[in-house]
């Protein structure tokens, strides 16, 4: 039925956090095997996942969900690393390419828009992070929680600059580095960069969404089944190891922020939770906003789906075999 020398379509799934994507992922697995005996290559789309001993609060599948269902691109470095979207896009083309040599359907899936935006759109072939040069710019960015850089930035990249938080630490540090490894603004290094086309005339979207209380639930009840599962105990591991600090990159991530901030004696661990309710919805925001306004506009057509939704999930099943079936 299919051409073994022809690769087959990368299936897309990004959306919100906690909507329901990676059940999606599985049952479209499950289907494409029991249909047509293919297997399907999952490529985690997730910049917290990367990170090792960071399962809980990141809702990284469980053992036997592994096992199952392999997951690539998660588990990758300590917390105490950094990794970066040119990181992810150089190690996602590997995945890919893995995925066309044994025939299978290489299947993203996560809620990093960014992510999905450079591997994309470009922006793969920027420098790679610095240590030494990283180490530097967090010493100086921790002096006046990052005021001197960002106006710094502002000078000399004001379109980037007024689109990103001025308290934005990620992207202060990530932009100022980028500065001073190629003597280019970021919006120089940005305009210089293209699209991969032969990924992208291969790369079907369906983006993941569904009405707000319904989302803003099913956030409550993941949360809740986190703490219950140990989320304050993970972090308690995370926060002991000597050298993680509360501004590594990792432990900037929802939840793992807040309740830092509680074993810290900061707020009591009501608030850490309520907080970590809130930050998670204020996620989810940003990440309908990001697909809404950035991806719609400079990816290929995007075909919405409600996870929620069982009539939409089997209409979604039945175009990915179409899709198959007459694939060349």
């Amino acid at each position: 039925m299919f051409n073994s020398s022809a690769h087959f379509p990368i299936i897309c799934l990004l959306g919100p956090t906690a909507i329901g994507k990676s059940q999606l992922a599985f049952n479209l697995t499950d289907l494409l095997q029991d249909k047509f005996k293919l297997k399907t290559r999952i490529i985690s789309v997730d910049a917290a996942q990367v990170y090792k001993y960071m399962d809980i609060g990141t809702a990284k599948p469980d053992f036997i969900t592994q096992k199952k269902y392999p997951h690539h691109l998660i588990n990758l470095i300590e917390p105490e690393e950094n990794f970066s979207a040119a990181d992810f896009a150089r190690l996602a083309n590997i995945e890919i390419t893995e995925a066309d040599k044994n025939g299978e359907i290489p299947l993203m899936v996560g809620g990093t828009m960014m992510y999905f935006s450079l591997f994309f759109c470009g922006m793969n072939n920027l420098p790679a992070s610095n240590p030494e040069l990283r180490q530097k710019l967090e010493a100086e960015f921790a002096v006046d929680g990052g005021n001197n850089l960002y106006q710094k930035l502002l000078a000399q990249d004001p379109k980037i600059a007024q689109k990103i938080n001025p308290h934005d630490r990620q992207r202060i540090l990530r932009f100022s580095e980028l500065i001073l490894l190629s003597n280019k603004t970021p919006s120089e290094l940005f305009a210089a960069e293209k699209a991969i086309s032969h990924e992208h005339s291969r790369a079907i979207f369906f983006a993941c969404n569904c009405d707000r209380a319904d989302l803003h639930e099913r956030i409550l009840e993941r949360l809740q089944a986190m703490f219950a599962a140990g989320f304050i105990e993970e972090v308690t591991e995370l926060y002991h190891r000597p050298n993680l600090t509360a501004e590594h990159s990792s432990m900037r991530s929802v939840g793992y922020r807040q309740i830092w901030q509680f074993l810290d004696g900061k707020i009591d661990k009501k608030t850490a939770e309520e907080q970590t309710l809130f930050a998670t919805r204020q996620l989810a925001k940003r990440q309908i906003t990001w697909l809404n306004n950035n991806l719609r506009k400079n990816l290929p057509e995007m075909t919405y789906i409600n996870p929620l939704d069982k009539y939409e999930i089997a209409k979604f099943e039945k175009n990915i075999c179409n899709l198959l079936e007459n694939w060349k």
